[in-house]
C-alpha cells in the first residue's frame, strides 16, 4: 500500500510500474472475492445523487474507503444557459441525452459513457454518479478494499481508456479522460461557464494558521497531468489583495475544467511545499478578455476612432442605400408595385366590368361628367397650363386660389396625360410632429426607402459623448435640414432618370449631352406637383421645409429635371418663393369662384349623372322631375360658386332635401365653424373682438374699405397683421389695387350669409358687443387717468404760465369727451346686460 506522505513523488511515477499496478490489482482479485458493481440505472434512483452535491450542501462526503473519479467529455461544454428555462434542470438535460443515445454511434447518454470507461472487473463498488453538465463531466463516487490505493485504481481506469477510448459523438476528435479527485470539489449550480484561464487562491488550513505562496514549478507540478498550460501568472509581490493567488492559462477549457475539478479543496503538505501548516488551494474560473489590446486601442483613441466611425457609416449610406433610395423613388413615380397598373389586372377588371354591365342590361358610362361645366368654363386656363409643359424655358407655374377652388383637380384633368407625375402634399410633412416624424413624412410622399429618422436621435446622442470626450463634434448627428436635403436630392437624381430613360440611341439629339437634351425635350421632363404650397405657414417650424422645397423645386427647373407646379391658398406666396428664384418670374394661375351660370351646371349635372335608362334611351333627367328646382337660381347666389360649397349642396339635394333647406343647412353649419374657429377660441393671432368686428360690419356693408377698418378701435394695436392673419385663416379675402390692399370681402361667398345670421342672434350679438364696449371704456378710463396726471404735473407748477393754459383746455376737453363716451359705453353695456338677463 502507497504511503499517503509521497502523494507529490507518487504521482511522478515511472511508466513501468503501471504493470506492477495491474498485477497487485490482479493478485488482489484472486484472493478475495469480487465486490459486486452498482447498476447505474439504480444510482439515477437513489435519493444522495445530485447535481448540488448530497443533500443540496456543494459537496460530496468522501469516508476514509472511499474515493471519487471525474470523467470529462461526456457532455458538450456550456449548457448551463439551459438550466435558466422554465422546469429545466441538469437531471432533464442528461434524460435528454439519454432518449436520443444511439448504440450504432457513439454513446449520448452519460450513464452509458460512465458504464463503458470503467473496467467491468474493477474492485470497487459504485455509490453514485454526479453529472456536471456546466462542465461536461460527471462524478463517481466509489468504495473500494483499505489494502488497495486509490492511485492505483486510477492508472488502472486510465491504462483501460488508452486501450479502448471512448470518443463522444459531439467531440469525436478527444476522447473521455478519467482523473481521480484529490481534493474537495464544490459542487454548484450557479451561472458560471468554464474557462480555460484558472485562478488558483492559497488559503490557510485553519484560521490561526497562515499559507505559503506556492512557486511556479509547484504549481507546474500539481496542474500539468491534466492539460497542456500556456502561462501562469503569479500575483505581483507589492499587490496587497489577500488571500493571495496566481493564474493558469490552460490550452483547451476541458483541461481547466478537469483541474478545478480535481483540485479544488487539495491541500498541499510541508514536505510538498505548502508550507508548516499547509496550504489548501482554492480553484475557480476566470473569463478571458479576448481582443483586449484592439478594445484598448480604440478607447484610447477617440479623437481618430470616431471621425473614422462617422465617415465609414456616411460611405456605407451613400454607397449601399442612396441607390436604393433612388430607384424606390423611381418606382414610386412610375407606380411600378401598383396593382392598378398590371395589363393583366387590366384585362381582368375590363372583363369583370363588361359581365357586371351585361348583367345591368345597361352600357357602362365612360366618365363621369360632372365636372365638364367646370373645365369648359377654364378651359383657357387648362390650355395655358399644356402649353407652358412644351416650353423648354423655366417652367415654375404657381396656380393660386382659394381652399375649396379646385387647384388640384384643374391640373390633373389639365395634365391628365402626363405619364409621370410626382405629388408632395405639403400639409402631411408640416402637420408631423417631431423631427423623426417629419423625416418619415418627407420621405413618404417620394417613395423614400429605407429611411432610418430613429438614426437622428442617435447620432445626436453620439455627437453628445464625443463632446465630452474629445471637446469636438464629429459631424456625425444630422439636423431635419440636411435629412431633408438628402431626400430632395436623391429625388432630383430619380426624376433625372426617369427623364433620360426616354432618351433613344437612334435620336437625332443622341450626340447631344445629358443636360443639352434635357433642355431640347421638355416634354419628356417628369411633373412635380406641389400641393397646399405653404399650409399653416405662420406656425413655427414651418418655414424650414418649404424653403427647402422651394429651394429643390428652383433647382430641378433650373437644371430642366422636371416641370414644377405649386398649389397654394397664401396670397403671399412670392415672399417665399422669391428666396429662391429671386430673378425669376413664376408663371401664375389665378382661380376663383364660378359663376353662378357655371354652378348651376355643376348642381344638375350632379342631379342627372346616373339618369340613363336600362335600354339606354334617354327619359326625363332627376332635375326635371322635381318641383323645387326653380329655387336654385335663388340658392346659388347666397351659396356662391365655391366648387366643394356646390357639391355639398348637390349632394344634399341628391339625398332629397329641397335646395332652400339645403342652403339653409349650410349656411347653420359654415356659421357654427364662423363660431368655433374665430370667435370662441382666443389661442390666436387675432382677438375674438377684432373677428367680430369684421363680421358685423361685412353682414351689413357686404365689403368694407381696408383702412376704414384699421381706424377701428379694434385694430389700434396690430391692425394689418390681424387683418392677413385672418386671411390665411380665410375668414376674409383683401383684394389690391395697384400693389395696395383696398377691399375687404368674405373668405367665402356662403361667409356672407353665415355673417348675417351670427348678427340674428341677439344673445350672441349682445355677448359680443358687451365685450367690446368694456374695452372701449377701458381704453377711455386710461385715457381720462393720463390726462388727469399730465393735469396734476402742470397744477404743481408756479402759477399758471400763459403758454401752458392751451395745453391744459386741451386735456380738460380730451377728458371731457372720453367722459361723455364712457357715458355712452356704459349705457349700451347696460342694456346689453339686460338682454342677456332676460334671453336664452
Amino acid at each position: 500500500m502507497i504511503s499517503s506522505r509521497g502523494v507529490l513523488r507518487q504521482w511522478q511515477r515511472p511508466q513501468r510500474l503501471l504493470s506492477l499496478q495491474r498485477q497487485c490489482i490482479h493478485s488482489i482479485r484472486d484472493q478475495r472475492p469480487k465486490p459486486s458493481v452498482l447498476s447505474l440505472t439504480s444510482i439515477n434512483r437513489r435519493p444522495s445523487s445530485s447535481d448540488t452535491g448530497e443533500d443540496e450542501t456543494g459537496h460530496i462526503n468522501i469516508a476514509p474507503n472511499e474515493g471519487i473519479f471525474f470523467l470529462d467529455n461526456i457532455l458538450p461544454l456550456k449548457l448551463q444557459w439551459l438550466t435558466r428555462l422554465p422546469f429545466v434542470d441538469g437531471s432533464s438535460i442528461v434524460s435528454a441525452y439519454k432518449k436520443v443515445n444511439s448504440p450504432n454511434i457513439a454513446l449520448a447518454d452519460p450513464n452509458g459513457i460512465v458504464s463503458r470507461a470503467l473496467p467491468s472487473n474493477l474492485p470497487i463498488k459504485i455509490t453514485s454518479v454526479i453529472p456536471r453538465v456546466r462542465e461536461g463531466g460527471a462524478y463517481i463516487k466509489f468504495q473500494y478494499d483499505a489494502s488497495i490505493a486509490a492511485e492505483e485504481l486510477e492508472g488502472t481506469v486510465k491504462e483501460y481508456l488508452k486501450e479502448k477510448p471512448i470518443k463522444p459523438w459531439f467531440n469525436p476528435l478527444r476522447q473521455v479522460r478519467a482523473f481521480l479527485v484529490r481534493g474537495k470539489p464544490w459542487i454548484e449550480d450557479l451561472y458560471r461557464l468554464p474557462s480555460s484561464k484558472v485562478k488558483v487562491e492559497f488559503l490557510p488550513t485553519s484560521p490561526e494558521a497562515s499559507a505559503a505562496e506556492l512557486s511556479q514549478e509547484t504549481l507546474y507540478s500539481l496542474f500539468r497531468r491534466y492539460g497542456t498550460i500556456l502561462e501562469m501568472v503569479s500575483q505581483p509581490s507589492e499587490s496587497k489583495v489577500a488571500p493571495r493567488f496566481a493564474y493558469i492559462y490552460f490550452s483547451r477549457v476541458r483541461f481547466a475544467t478537469m483541474a478545478k475539478n480535481c483540485m479544488h479543496g487539495f491541500t498541499l503538505v510541508e514536505e510538498s511545499g505548502g508550507g508548516k501548516s499547509g496550504t489548501l488551494l482554492k480553484l475557480s474560473y476566470e473569463p478571458r478578455v479576448r481582443g483586449k489590446w484592439f478594445r484598448d486601442w480604440i478607447t484610447s483613441h477617440p479623437r481618430i476612432v470616431i471621425p473614422v466611425l462617422a465617415a465609414l457609416i456616411a460611405a456605407l449610406s451613400v454607397s449601399i442605400f442612396d441607390p436604393i433610395r433612388t430607384w424606390s423613388i423611381k418606382v414610386h413615380i412610375l407606380h411600378g408595385l401598383h396593382l392598378e397598373n398590371n395589363k393583366y389586372y387590366q384585362w381582368l377588371r375590363k372583363q369583370l366590368s363588361r359581365g357586371y354591365d351585361y348583367i345591368r342590361f345597361s352600357p357602362k358610362k365612360a366618365e363621369d361628367d360632372t365636372l365638364d361645366a367646370i373645365w369648359e368654363d377654364r378651359h383657357s386656363q387648362m390650355e395655358q397650363l399644356k402649353t407652358w409643359m412644351s416650353e423648354s424655358l423655366d417652367t415654375f407655374i404657381v396656380v393660386q386660389g382659394p381652399r375649396g377652388s379646385g387647384k388640384k383637380q384643374l391640373v390633373e384633368q389639365a395634365l391628365k396625360d402626363e405619364p409621370h407625375k410626382l405629388v408632395i402634399d405639403c400639409k402631411k410633412i408640416q402637420e408631423a410632429r417631431g423631427d423623426s416624424q417629419t423625416i418619415n413624412a418627407a420621405a413618404a410622399e417620394v417613395g423614400y426607402r429605407p429611411v432610418f429618422s430613429w438614426m437622428n436621435s442617435f447620432s445626436s446622442m453620439i455627437d453628445l459623448a464625443a463632446m465630452g470626450t474629445i471637446g469636438t463634434k464629429t459631424g456625425f448627428s444630422e439636423t431635419v435640414e440636411n435629412q431633408l436635403v438628402k431626400i430632395w436630392a436623391n429625388t432630383s437624381s430619380a426624376l433625372r432618370s426617369i427623364a433620360l430613360s426616354c432618351r433613344k440611341k437612334d435620336d437625332r439629339d443622341a450626340s447631344l449631352p445629358d443636360d443639352e437634351w434635357l433642355e431640347a425635350h421638355p416634354e419628356h421632363r417628369p411633373l412635380v406637383i406641389v400641393d397646399n404650397f405653404l399650409h399653416k405657414s405662420a406656425e413655427s417650424g414651418a418655414d424650414l421645409v418649404y424653403d427647402k422645397l422651394a429651394e429643390w423645386a428652383a433647382d430641378v427647373v433650373t437644371h430642366n429635371i422636371a416641370h414644377v407646379i405649386f398649389l397654394t391658398t397664401d396670397v403671399s406666396f412670392s415672399k417665399s418663393l422669391s428666396k429662391a428664384l429671386p430673378d425669376r418670374v413664376f408663371r401664375l394661375v389665378t382661380l376663383g369662384d364660378c359663376s353662378p351660370e357655371v354652378a348651376k351646371k355643376v348642381v344638375l349635372r350632379y342631379l342627372d349623372a346616373d339618369a340613363v335608362s336600362k335600354e339606354g334611351e334617354q327619359k326625363l333627367t332627376p332635375s326635371q322631375l322635381r318641383n323645387d328646382i326653380n329655387e336654385l337660381d335663388e340658392v346659388i347666389q347666397v351659396l356662391g360658386g365655391r366648387l366643394t360649397d356646390l357639391e355639398f349642396l348637390a349632394r344634399r339635394i341628391h339625398a332629397g332635401e329641397s335646395p332652400g333647406r339645403a342652403v339653409k343647412q349650410i349656411i347653420e353649419q359654415s356659421a357654427s365653424e364662423i363660431l368655433k374657429m374665430y370667435l370662441l377660441d382666443a389661442e390666436k393671432s387675432w382677438t375674438p373682438q377684432q373677428a367680430w368686428v369684421l363680421i358685423r360690419e361685412l353682414a351689413a356693408n357686404e365689403e368694407l374699405r381696408y383702412n376704414e377698418i384699421l381706424l377701428n378701435d379694434m385694430f389700434s394695436k396690430n391692425g394689418e397683421q390681424s387683418l392677413q392673419t385672418l386671411e390665411q385663416a380665410e375668414l376674409i379675402s383683401i383684394t389690391s389695387v395697384n400693389g395696395r390692399p383696398n377691399k375687404v370681402k368674405p373668405g367665402k361667398p356662403v361667409y356672407l350669409s353665415a355673417f348675417q345670421y351670427l348678427t340674428e342672434d341677439e344673445v350672441l350679438h349682445s355677448r359680443l358687443d358687451l365685450t367690446i364696449f368694456k374695452m372701449l371704456a377701458a381704453g377711455e378710463n386710461s385715457t381720462i387717468q393720463s390726462c388727469e396726471e399730465e393735469l396734476q404735473k402742470l397744477a404743481a407748477l408756479p402759477g399758471t404760465p400763459a403758454q401752458m393754459k392751451p395745453r391744459i383746455k386741451y386735456l380738460l376737453d380730451k377728458a371731457a369727451a372720453s367722459q361723455d363716451k364712457i357715458v355712452n359705453y356704459e349705457a349700451k353695456i347696460s342694456r346689453l346686460k339686460k338682454i342677456l338677463n332676460e334671453k336664452y
